[in-house]
């Protein structure tokens, strides 16, 4: 099996034992996400700093920080918003993590919204996300028919959370449009082979509407490569791995914000 449809099938039993689980919501105010990563003219690109444990391609990363102390230094060197990862077996995150991003930002006063990054494959992994204080939720393109995208993002709405759809190229650009995608992200990446095309990223977020919000997804690594991304299409990047093998990452991404202007 490809390492997609592994994690899918893991995903799957993961679900059901979701849905087995009583909610433990707890009502909040939510970001405008759209308005975070927008980026109007002659401004920054938008930085989304991630908390990433392990990845399948990079193996384990630094845990020098927790996962809360390592949002709220994200927060202070700069990030327009937080991702967090929420997979267990493949990436060691969890939705416990989550929470407790949230908790301290909060705590440290920083209104950064977070972005609960997940396979997700069911309407109770949405809720699971708004409740754990997630502001946004990724659906990826590839991982479910058109109508079920769409579903899915009308789920996310209905439950106070803005779906950032993740696509690769054009065909999953086309279905995120017709889910009403008001954010949609570009992964440089392929999720099946794990090789990144930034050619075709470049051509992807060229297509991607001027009144949706556009990220980029994967990939960069140094301010030299958020400069050049920030002189093309793009409201907002994602940045994962680099920042995770710094054990202090804020003064990489002090730097990265300087450099995406």
């Amino acid at each position: 099996m490809s390492l997609l449809t592994d994690i899918l099938a893991t995903k799957r039993t993961e679900v059901a034992e979701l849905r087995a689980k009583p909610r433990t919501s707890a009502p909040r105010e939510r970001f405008d996400i759209v308005r975070t990563l927008r980026r109007p003219p002659e401004a920054p690109l938008r930085l989304i700093a991630e908390v990433k444990l392990r990845s399948p391609s990079a193996g384990s990363l630094s845990r020098a920080l927790t996962p809360g102390a390592r949002a709220v230094a994200y927060a202070e060197a700069g990030a327009s918003m937080v991702s967090v990862l929420c997979d267990a077996r493949y990436f060691d995150g969890s939705w416990s993590d989550l929470a407790a991003c949230r908790a301290h930002l909060d705590d440290a006063g920083r209104s950064v919204p977070l972005l609960a990054k997940e396979y997700v494959i069911d309407e109770r992994q949405i809720e699971e996300a708004a409740d754990r204080g997630a502001d946004a939720i990724l659906l990826i393109a590839r991982i479910v028919t058109r109508a079920r995208l769409a579903e899915l993002a009308r789920a996310a709405r209905a439950t106070g959370i803005e779906p950032l759809i993740e696509v690769l190229d054009e065909n999953e650009l086309e279905a995120a449009l017709e889910a009403r995608a008001r954010v949609v992200g570009v992964n440089a990446r392929d999720l099946d082979t794990l090789v990144m095309d930034p050619a075709r990223a470049a051509r992807v977020l060229a297509a991607i509407p001027r009144d949706v919000v556009a990220a980029h997804l994967s990939g960069l690594r140094s301010g030299a490569d958020v400069a050049r991304l920030a002189r093309d299409r793009a409201d907002a990047a994602l940045i994962g791995e680099a920042l995770m093998r710094q054990d202090d990452p804020r003064p990489l991404l002090s730097s990265m914000v300087r450099d995406a202007i």
